[in-house]
């Protein structure tokens, strides 16, 4: 019976901000895995993009993909299909947003309004995206195949920033800041997505939720970090941490990204006697 089910996020959390590293994490996800302790990514990124970085990482487990507008789990992994569900390409999916024409052909509808104060994936190439990112040309046309939703850079002031986003929120588009877009999609987030793949494991379990452990740094991960049992913010140098309502269950990271990852985890893990060894300070 799995007791604890970690779900993380990527950017500035497992993977280095810049680098895009996760070399500081690799012991301790090999000792996750061997304890049978499941890590669920829950990015921004696409389909395509967590597939070729849980190859890197051999992890087999479900993945939320585009802050929560889908999660894939891989068919097989639970001995029977959740409800809601439909079989695609060798996963199990559930989703929870529209896809991404829909939000495309909102986003073209003012844009008008604000022309050159944005630009979106759509407008880009492989060669801008990479600018934009640090991604390799590989990595950038991975993250360039959204399904559910639309990266958007903005270039304008805060003031029209915020105007921008009152537009599309006034079309029923649900918009979420991660640490270099803003993301245009439905009414959806990582926190609805992590709850419901925590009951699916719930139910495969004699009806016996496990535990969940959220990790982000962005305000992107608020709603998952909020709504876990235990919450790791990781520490950024590039931005504010996340605004939570909670305080109880919940570490803060002496250290970036996936160093910051290592240490929090494993203090967690301890405190809670699920994992042995070394809290690596």
């Amino acid at each position: 019976m799995t007791k604890l089910v970690i779900y993380t996020d990527l950017d500035g959390s497992l993977l280095d901000h810049d680098s895009y590293s996760h070399a500081a994490a690799d012991a301790l996800l090999a000792e996750l895995e061997a304890q049978g302790i499941p890590v669920i990514i829950a990015s921004s990124k696409t389909r395509s993009e967590q597939v070729s970085l849980r190859n890197e990482l051999d992890n087999h487990h479900p993945f939320i993909v585009e802050n929560g507008a889908a999660v894939f789990i891989p068919a097989g992994y639970f001995e029977t299909q959740p409800s809601g569900t439909v079989h695609e390409n060798g996963y199990w999916v559930k989703r929870f947003s529209l896809p991404r024409l829909h939000w495309l052909k909102m986003i073209a509808g003012v844009s008008a309004d604000f022309n050159g104060e944005f630009t979106s994936f759509d407008n880009l190439d492989t060669g801008q995206i990479v600018s934009l990112t640090g991604l390799s040309e590989a990595a950038a046309a991975r993250a360039a195949r959204r399904e559910f939703g639309e990266p958007v850079h903005w270039t304008g002031s805060d003031k029209r920033r915020q105007r921008f986003i009152q537009r599309l929120e006034q079309g029923g588009a649900h918009i979420l800041q991660g640490g270099r877009f803003l993301h245009v999609a439905g009414d959806c987030d990582k926190g609805r997505a992590m709850q419901w793949l925590n009951n699916r494991y719930g139910r495969q379990s004699d009806g016996k939720t496990p535990a969940s452990l959220a990790i982000g740094d962005s305000q992107n991960d608020a709603a998952m970090l909020e709504a876990a049992d235990y919450a790791l913010i990781i520490r950024s140098p590039f931005h504010a941490e996340p605004t939570l309502l909670r305080s109880e269950g919940t570490l803060r990271s002496s250290n970036y990204g996936p160093g910051g990852w290592d240490e929090g985890v494993r203090k967690i893990l301890h405190s809670l006697h699920l994992l042995k060894g070394s809290t690596n300070g």
